[in-house]
């Protein structure tokens, strides 16, 4: 694929007559974020009964949260690399039924063992789907509509996290804990079918796109592009050392993790916090629950049409991403005190839906970095970042599991508070989406 300027891009108008099948992709995409967090947050739920079941200490139950977490680490960058070289279509169409079916042989897990190596295998599955993604939306989108898509996208998976707390007490109740995998993994096989009918990697093949949304998604007239449509896609080699020598790279890196910690403990704790702590019912707390994260997709979609409506006005890409990101960071880490030294049940909710709202605005302008300086490697640097972000999270639940069982509610919020601070640090002075990590990539 022949790159582009950013600012020419960034530029470009959409014509009179332009299809809109980009967006209809993007949807399509967002859905499969959705069932990535409803298959990664199943387990939040069920995860009293199966302590229940088998017997394990809330530090048991820690390491079974965290076990995704290592492995979707470790399968970060690969998949981020086969998304690059083989296209985003045959690395989900590879990867989704293959989470799917370990999601649903969650179900059949006879102990800790077996549970481990379940959700290690899901983690390492699920590794590709954002970097995956990454790649598909940028050759989907001009740099203009970077900062949405990501926001539209990854609302999807929020709203996945809001939901989810209903569905599974309803399924539990009516079926058992065992049925909420199996229900959720035949959402993952019926989206994989969809997938394979309706994506194509290159929206120059796909049958719905004609010229001028191609002059609009390229930024140049259709003549430039058409030939394209007759191309096979480059398989471009990887500057590896030149992505881990930028300080750019670990930058982004180190803030994705600071984000990724502080957004963990609503995938994982929340549910058992607000069951424990704050001493809710189970009716309860599939209503409460998701008001954070039902917040959290306005943080998302504001957040992306906020960094892009900066950058159309200034053309300043770095402004437009750190204006956004940094102050929400710090926003969020604030809001954390008093949600935890609150007596008050509807406070201490109050306080951290308003901290995972502005923790969400940060989301877009994050994904949207990797395409800023990534460019045909956004895959591989999305993977990085992403693996980064989630070893960082990784060690959350475990330290939140090891303080719960001393009695220790409170200090688990300050921990994330000064990680987010650190975080916001990090975003308002040293990330640069102006700065190319693989010199000459930019797209």
């Amino acid at each position: 694929m022949p790159n582009h300027s950013p600012i020419l891009v960034a530029t470009a108008t959409v014509k009179a007559g332009a299809t809109k099948t980009r967006w209809f992709i993007l949807v399509l995409i967002g859905i499969m974020y959705m069932i990535t967090y409803m298959d990664r947050t199943g387990i939040s739920i069920a995860a009293p009964y199966i302590a229940r079941e088998f017997g394990f200490s809330e530090t048991a139950i820690g390491v079974v949260f965290s076990v995704f977490l290592w492995a979707y680490a470790l399968g970060q960058i690969p998949a981020g690399w086969f998304a690059d070289r083989f296209g985003p279509r045959l690395t989900l169409l590879i990867l989704v039924p293959l989470w799917s079916v370990m999601t649903a042989m969650t179900s059949i897990a006879t102990g800790i063992r077996s549970l481990i190596i379940v959700r290690f295998i899901f983690g390492l599955a699920e590794a590709g789907a954002f970097p995956a993604a990454t790649r598909g939306m940028q050759l989907w989108f001009p740099a203009s509509e970077r900062g949405i898509v990501h926001g539209v996208s990854h609302s999807f998976s929020r709203f996945a996290i809001a939901i989810v707390p209903f569905i599974a007490v309803s399924i539990i109740a009516a079926l058992g804990w065992r049925w909420i995998f199996y229900l959720f993994a035949a959402i993952g096989l019926f989206w994989s079918f969809a997938f394979f009918w309706l994506y194509r990697d290159q929206p120059e093949k796909h049958p719905s796109v004609n010229r001028l949304e191609l002059e609009y998604i390229r930024g140049c007239n259709v003549e430039h592009t058409a030939y394209m449509s007759q191309a096979e896609p480059e398989r471009p080699k990887v500057p590896w050392a030149r992505i881990f020598r930028s300080r750019n790279m670990w930058y982004i890196a180190i803030t994705y993790g600071c984000f990724y910690y502080g957004t963990y403990f609503y995938v994982t704790w929340f549910p058992d916090y607000l069951l424990q702590y704050r001493h809710l019912s189970l009716k309860t707390i599939g209503v409460l629950a998701a008001l954070p994260l039902v917040a959290g997709m306005v943080g998302d979609l504001l957040g992306g049409s906020l960094t892009d409506g900066i950058y159309k006005r200034t053309g300043k890409l770095k402004f437009a991403r750190r204006v956004v990101a940094g102050p929400a960071m710090l926003a969020s880490g604030v809001c954390l005190i008093p949600a935890a030294l609150t007596h008050h049940s509807m406070t201490a909710i109050f306080c951290l839906t308003a901290s995972l709202f502005f923790l969400e605005l940060v989301i877009s302008p994050a994904w949207a970095v990797p395409m800023d300086v990534g460019g045909q490697f956004s895959g591989t640097v999305s993977g990085l970042m992403n693996m980064a972000g989630a070893l960082v999270a990784s060690v959350s639940p475990i330290i939140f599991g090891y303080l719960v069982q001393r009695g220790e509610w409170i200090a688990p919020f300050f921990i994330s508070a000064g990680v987010l601070l650190m975080g916001a640090v990090f975003w308002t002075f040293l990330v640069n989406p102006e700065r190319s990590v693989a010199e000459g990539a930019l797209a």
